[in-house]
C-alpha cells in the first residue's frame, strides 16, 4: 500500500504554486465564509457560485444575521443558484447554531454533522478548511482523483464504491497541514483531474496514477449506470392584470420548496374554472404558450404555460393572502429559473 506521504507531499508542493489561493471565501477564511461557500459549492460550479457568495456575505454577514432573517429573504438571496433544499438548510442550520452552540460553528466533525444539510464530506471540508483539523472530505472532485490514481472500478455513488473511496480518503489526508490538503485535492480535481480531457502531464501525482498507466484515465470513475429520467409535466398560469401577475409561495417541501412561482392547474382540472374557483380571477382568455423543459436530477419538467393578459381579479375581490399575491413585474420575488425565464419572455416588447 502507498504510503500517505507518497501522495500527499507532492500535491501540497503542487498546490502552493499551482492551487486556488484567492476565492473569495479565502479572504478572509473564516468558519462561516467556508460553510456558507461549501454548500453553495455542493453541485454547483466555482464560477457561478462566486457572484452568489459575494452579494450573500453582504446580505448576512455572519451567523446571526443569517438566522434572525426572514425565509423569504434568504431564498431571494439564493434564487437562480439552485438546488434550494441547501438554502432552506442552511437558514435552519444557522437557528441551530445560534441556540445550541452559542452563535459560534463547532470545531468537531460530528457536531457539524448534526447541523442541517451537512454531511461527512462537507463537514470535513469545513473541519479541515476552517479549522485546520485533520479530517478526510470526499466531494466530487476527490471521488474523481481518488478512483483514477488508485484505479477503482465502479460507480462512486454506489456504497460498497464510495466505502473504499473514504477508506483512501482517510489514509492520505495528512496530519499536517489538513487545511492546504484539503484545498489541494478539491483544486487537482477542479483544474487538472478534470471529468474530460485531464492535464495528466501537469498532475504532480501522475507517477503514481494507476489510471494513466493503463491509458485508462476517461474510464475512472465510471459513470452513473444509465437511467432515463421520467417525464414530468404540468400547466402553469399566467394570469395578468395590468402590470402585475398572480404569484403562489410554494411548500416548504418538494421541488423549488419555499420560493414564489407561478399557480399550477391540477390534471384534471380546467383551467378557467380552476382560476375562477381556486384563485378569485376570471379569465377571459387563456393562450397556450411554447412548452419549457427543465431537468431535474431525476426527472424533466414539462411547463406548458398558459398566458391570460387581462383579467377581472381585483374586481372579484382577490385577497392578497400570505401565500398568494400579485406581483409588479418590475418587482418580482425570488423564484424557480424556469418560471423567471417564462416572465422574462413575456414581457419583451414584442410579445406585449
Amino acid at each position: 500500500m502507498k504510503q500517505a506521504t507518497d501522495f500527499a507531499e507532492p500535491l501540497l508542493a503542487w498546490f502552493e504554486q499551482h492551487g486556488r489561493h484567492t476565492l473569495p471565501w479565502q479572504q478572509p477564511r473564516t468558519p462561516y465564509r467556508v460553510w456558507v461557500s461549501e454548500i453553495m459549492l455542493q453541485q454547483t460550479q466555482v464560477n457561478t457560485v462566486i457572484p452568489y457568495f459575494q452579494k450573500f456575505m453582504q446580505r448576512f454577514p455572519d451567523i446571526a444575521a443569517l438566522a434572525a432573517a426572514d425565509a423569504d429573504d434568504v431564498m431571494h438571496y439564493w434564487a437562480g443558484l439552485g438546488y434550494y433544499a441547501r438554502a432552506r438548510n442552511l437558514h435552519a442550520a444557522a437557528k441551530q447554531v445560534v441556540a445550541e452552540h452559542g452563535g459560534e460553528l463547532p470545531a468537531d466533525v460530528q457536531a457539524l454533522i448534526a447541523l442541517r444539510g451537512i454531511g461527512r464530506s462537507t463537514a470535513g471540508a469545513i473541519a479541515s478548511l476552517a479549522f485546520d483539523i485533520p479530517a478526510p472530505l470526499l466531494d466530487g472532485n476527490a471521488k474523481r482523483v481518488y478512483a483514477r490514481y488508485f484505479g477503482v472500478p465502479g460507480w462512486p455513488g454506489e456504497a460498497r464504491i464510495e466505502k473504499r473511496l473514504w477508506a483512501y480518503a482517510e489514509q492520505h489526508t495528512p496530519k499536517s497541514r489538513p487545511a492546504d490538503y484539503a484545498q489541494a485535492i478539491m483544486d487537482l480535481g477542479a483544474t487538472v483531474c478534470t471529468r474530460k480531457a485531464p492535464g495528466c502531464a501537469h498532475c504532480p501525482v501522475r507517477e503514481g496514477c494507476r489510471a494513466l498507466a493503463e491509458n485508462a484515465t476517461e474510464c475512472y470513475p465510471y459513470p452513473r449506470p444509465g437511467k432515463l429520467r421520467p417525464l414530468r409535466k404540468t400547466r402553469m398560469l399566467i394570469l395578468l392584470d395590468g402590470d402585475s401577475v398572480l404569484m403562489q409561495k410554494r411548500p416548504p417541501a418538494g421541488i423549488w420548496g419555499g420560493l414564489w412561482s407561478l399557480p399550477e392547474v391540477p390534471d384534471a382540472s380546467d383551467a378557467q374554472t380552476h382560476c375562477r374557483e381556486q384563485l378569485g380571477v376570471q379569465a377571459q382568455k387563456l393562450v397556450e404558450q411554447t412548452n419549457v423543459r427543465h431537468g431535474f436530477t431525476h426527472f424533466e419538467l414539462q411547463i406548458q404555460p398558459l398566458l391570460a393578459r387581462e383579467t377581472q381579479a381585483h374586481a372579484n375581490g382577490i385577497a392578497q393572502e400570505p401565500n398568494q399575491r400579485w406581483c409588479k413585474l418590475s418587482d418580482l420575488p425570488a423564484m424557480p429559473a424556469p418560471v423567471k425565464r417564462l416572465l422574462h419572455t413575456i414581457s419583451k416588447p414584442e410579445n406585449v
